[in-house]
């Protein structure tokens, strides 16, 4: 199947979205994915009526589809209808929640590339209308929380010709580590409930 991005280029998956859930990623012998992670944690939240938070559908215009049965059409070509903002949104306890899930393998530190304009200008536009807008990010086989304020700060050290990367140290001193639970498996409420309630 061929996905095209509102200007006509073809997408091409990264290494990242080409693993399969049977060959999914692990960190620390976790053995699930961190969407795999944060799904199970938003359902939990959901089901326990603590916030109300989704991952946001992908527009996807479908322009072919092959029908060689009634009951088995196969998709042939799709466009994304726009670029995505972020991954997640949602309300808690009032609030607009907004944030977007990145992974990292590197050893050293977490390259910016992972980020886009259009998310990071969607992020600065969620803090300026009051949300609270952040980054979870698997690196150093631990989770963080970054709050979007820290993002941008360090998104505008790159755009002035500065470092392209976060590194460990710069996490431990503005970011916040999340431990791994059970039924909330990665329990982002609390550090939001310590910075914003």
């Amino acid at each position: 199947m061929i996905f095209r991005y509102p200007n006509g280029k073809t997408y091409q998956p990264t290494e990242h979205t080409k693993h399969t859930k049977q060959q999914s990623i692990s960190y620390s012998n976790r053995g699930m994915t961190l969407e795999e992670d944060l799904n199970e944690t938003n359902k939990f939240y959901l089901e326990n009526k603590t916030a109300v938070i989704h991952k946001k559908p992908t527009p996807v215009q479908i322009v072919n589809v092959d029908y060689p049965r009634r009951s088995a059409a196969v998709i042939k070509e799709a466009y994304f209808k726009q670029s995505s903002t972020t991954d997640y949104n949602g309300v808690y306890r009032g609030k607009y929640i907004d944030f977007e899930a990145k992974e990292t393998k590197n050893k050293t530190s977490f390259p910016l590339n992972n980020f886009h304009d259009h998310q990071i200008e969607h992020m600065e536009s969620v803090l300026d209308q009051g949300g609270i807008s952040f980054v979870i990010l698997s690196a150093f086989d631990d989770y963080y929380f970054l709050g979007a304020e820290h993002l941008l700060t360090f998104w505008n050290r790159q755009n002035d010709g500065g470092r392209k990367s976060i590194t460990l140290k710069e996490l431990q001193e503005f970011a916040y580590t999340i431990p791994l639970g059970y039924q909330a498996r990665i329990d982002y409420l609390k550090i939001i409930d310590k910075l914003y309630f």
